[in-house]
């Protein structure tokens, strides 16, 4: 039996991965590089524009790629995640 929450892969074990996981880990990275994410070993992040932006291009070119092949709900994940990102990005470069 394991001491991990229910839930939480065992040490060693990564979760299953999917095109959602996918998108999903790659717009937290680009939360990490805006500074609203914490990074993996749970430290503050320092902001790095430049690496949001790249992260946030790979996605919309991912988007554009994949346009017509993708569940309904796999699209709607990469178009709601694209956008929050770039209003984010906007909102922070302004500071």
């Amino acid at each position: 039996m394991s001491d991990q929450p229910a839930g939480q892969p065992d040490e060693g074990q990564l979760p299953g991965i999917d095109f959602s996981t996918f998108i999903l880990s790659l717009s937290h990275s680009a939360f990490v590089y805006l500074g609203d994410a914490p990074t993996p070993d749970g430290a503050s992040a320092d902001k790095n524009l430049v690496m949001a932006r790249q992260t946030i291009d790979i996605l919309a070119l991912l988007a554009e790629k994949t346009k017509g092949n993708l569940t309904g709900e796999e699209e709607r994940l990469l178009e709601q995640v694209v956008y929050e990102l770039r209003m984010r990005f906007v909102e922070v470069s302004k500071r």
